[in-house]
């Protein structure tokens, strides 16, 4: 099992920007220093709790600060971007990291986001725009002669060198025949994890508890099996909220007084209520929604605990949903006091991954 980082990014309304965005290169700094193998950085025009807009230009200034550990956008939202666009910001980006981007692409499953761009995703005009964007984007980069593409939602064409190749399409990834790609998907059945199986594309995860995580690949394995392949386990991220501390009421602790715990409080547990997805956390189903607290939520639905502790859940989580290759640590707001947070994630680093992965002393 490796490990990786996912900022969505969580960080309170109102927050300056340059400090938010600051603690997020920071973050990907530790995360090198300590052998985790990739970041990802979520997209969101209008989640004011998940502010950035952009994370190619977030991915870019971490790439200043690191040089080796993989950075992605999770998810590069395709229908909120023109392909002729989204191709040539991704290949420049690749040449901006050396050849260390990974590309995590999505259909974007925030209503408000589609309402900025009029799109009807619950018709599932967004599922079809980043299919359409997609092979579009690949045919840019792999083609190497002029096309024209009148498309359901866009036109994309590439064009003939003119006047001696003076004018002329001319960039293409770094990566051949480009960067990685990795698909996230939210439901049970999602239909963008299941075309993740079909075309042998890496699968993204949310780990919104055992039953949807093996309806998701179980989606990912259809996929594959009608297009003649296996799908690999290894290839599978999970998004989960990772803590460790010296004991598991210190983590719970550490975790309700930062950043997560209000990020739980005002923001996460209330929208899962609002769209009907809390009882996901629920270890009785006779509970009732506001029973799901952040301190409950933390040690029942969340991998945070004492080094003992997280290596359990962790195991557990591998028996749950049958195995899978990164374990993915939710990005942590821990600006007012940092040094908890660098603690969990090397205790994560050094101790609890030797042992999942079969160094136990």
């Amino acid at each position: 099992m490796k490990l990786g980082v996912c900022l969505n990014p969580a960080h309170a309304p109102g927050t300056p920007v340059s400090e938010t965005a600051a603690w997020d290169v920071q973050v990907v700094q530790w995360a090198e220093e300590l052998g985790y193998s990739e970041v990802w950085f979520g997209e969101h025009l209008t989640v004011p709790w998940e502010g950035c807009p952009a994370p190619d230009l977030l991915i870019a200034q971490a790439l200043q600060e690191t040089t080796e550990i993989r950075l992605g956008p999770a998810s590069f939202n395709l229908p909120l971007h023109h392909p002729s666009m989204a191709a040539h910001r991704i290949a420049y980006l690749d040449h901006l990291s050396g050849g260390r981007l990974n590309l995590g692409i999505g259909a974007s499953g925030t209503l408000t986001d589609w309402q900025l761009f009029g799109i009807d995703g619950l018709e599932g005009e967004n599922r079809e725009m980043t299919w359409e964007s997609l092979d579009a984007i690949l045919r840019l980069w792999n083609d190497p002669e002029p096309f024209e593409s009148q498309g359901a939602h866009w036109t994309v064409n590439k064009p003939a060198p003119l006047f001696d190749g003076k004018l002329a399409f001319h960039l293409t990834p770094l990566q051949d025949p480009g960067p990685p790609i990795s698909i996230s998907g939210l439901s049970p059945e999602s239909p963008s994890l299941k075309v993740a199986g079909e075309r042998g594309y890496a699968p993204l995860c949310l780990a919104f508890g055992g039953e949807y995580l093996r309806g998701q690949w179980a989606t990912v394995e259809a996929g594959a099996e009608a297009a003649g392949a296996t799908p690999d386990r290894e290839s599978w991220g999970i998004v989960y909220d990772v803590f460790v501390a010296e004991t598991d009421d210190e983590a719970v602790d550490l975790c309700l007084d930062s950043g997560v715990g209000e990020y739980l409080r005002e923001f996460w547990l209330p929208l899962m209520a609002d769209v009907g997805l809390i009882a996901m956390y629920k270890g009785d189903p006779e509970m009732t929604d506001d029973e799901v607290t952040p301190d409950y939520f933390l040690r029942n639905a969340a991998i945070v605990g004492s080094v003992d502790t997280v290596v359990e859940k962790v195991e557990a989580a591998q028996a749950e949903t049958g195995g899978f290759g990164t374990l993915i640590q939710g990005g942590q707001d821990f600006r007012g006091n940092p040094e908890p947070m660098r603690a969990s994630m090397e205790l994560l680093a050094k101790e609890v991954l030797p042992r999942v992965n079969g160094g136990r002393s």
